[in-house]
């Protein structure tokens, strides 16, 4: 059985590394962290066709548009 635990304060680390040490659970730590994954899965991507300034300035300006014109109605 696997849990996945984060530690909230550094003494727990000690209470588990001595549950380790009465052979009563086993500690690994995952070596990449998933949100880096998502991150250069993300970056990769973006290198691919990375969007304008011009693009992201005219984006922008839809969403804002749409955003007011839903305050405004």
């Amino acid at each position: 059985m696997t849990y996945q635990v984060d530690v909230l304060n550094p003494k727990a680390i000690k209470l588990l590394q001595d549950l380790a040490d009465l052979d009563l659970i086993s500690i690994t730590q995952n070596s990449e962290d998933d949100f880096l994954k998502v991150v250069n899965r993300l970056r990769k991507k973006a290198s691919i066709n990375p969007p304008s300034f011009d693009e992201i300035t005219k984006e922008v300006e839809l969403v804002r548009a749409k955003r007011y014109a839903n305050k405004k109605g």
